[in-house]
């Protein structure tokens, strides 16, 4: 506590000490004038530098728990992920899928390997404490990794909304649907935050939510788990 007091109220006490040998050397308004202010100035600035620092910190915080927990929810060997549940249609009998699940499965591999290196590359430049030289880099890389695992969950959308896909799978998409769009609500939030600490050009709304199936879709799969 007195560290942080000494800290925020040094250009306070550096002022008064050099008004004080001022006085006492009976130096001229223009030379006090001239010390004092530059004494506030340099103050202000470190200030504003420190508090710009804490605020990059914990950006740099967020932005690390956001990304390790779309790697554990999303990737991985979570059973909260499109990938995990494009992988339940090589169950179904549906052999037109199994192509498509295939490639995706490929894609899955690749998008493991990213993100495994996405968040030690993190943990690694967390360390040093220098946040403004990757924050902007890391905020783009997570809202590109975001982005195209968003495209898997549009692919599967306008299949369940094509084929008969089984009432568990469109369960298990219910469930990563909650959890998904709380995570793009998170991450909105953080870039929108970001604005007044760091340029990301980037903008909420491109970060997208994922979409609910029509009720079609579900009353088709019940009615054909029904026969």
């Amino acid at each position: 506590m007195f560290m942080t007091v000494l800290t925020r109220s040094w250009p306070l006490v550096l002022i008064a000490i050099f008004a004080v040998i001022g006085d006492f050397y009976q130096w001229s308004f223009e030379i006090q004038a001239t010390v004092l202010g530059i004494i506030l100035v340099i103050g202000l600035v470190t200030i504003w530098v420190g508090a710009r620092e804490k605020e990059l910190e914990r950006a740099s915080q967020r932005l690390k728990e956001l990304a390790g927990y779309f790697s554990r929810r999303f990737m991985g060997e979570s059973i909260i992920s499109i990938f995990a549940i494009i992988e339940r249609l090589f169950k179904t009998d549906n052999t037109r899928l199994w192509e498509w699940a295939r490639a995706c499965d490929m894609s899955f591999r690749v998008f493991n390997v990213w993100c495994n290196s996405f968040i030690n590359r993190m943990e690694m430049d967390t360390k040093t404490g220098r946040f403004s030289l990757y924050l902007r880099n890391y905020t783009n890389e997570l809202w590109s990794i975001n982005n195209l695992y968003y495209e898997y969950i549009e692919q599967f959308y306008e299949v369940a909304g094509s084929v008969e896909v089984p009432p568990e799978i469109l369960e298990q998409y219910g469930k990563f649907l909650v959890e998904y769009n709380t995570f793009v609500g998170q991450l909105r939030e953080m870039i929108n935050q970001l604005k007044t600490i760091v340029r990301t050009e980037i903008e909420p709304p491109s970060i997208k939510l994922a979409n609910e199936l029509p009720a079609v879709c579900i009353k088709r799969s019940l009615q054909k788990s029904k026969k």
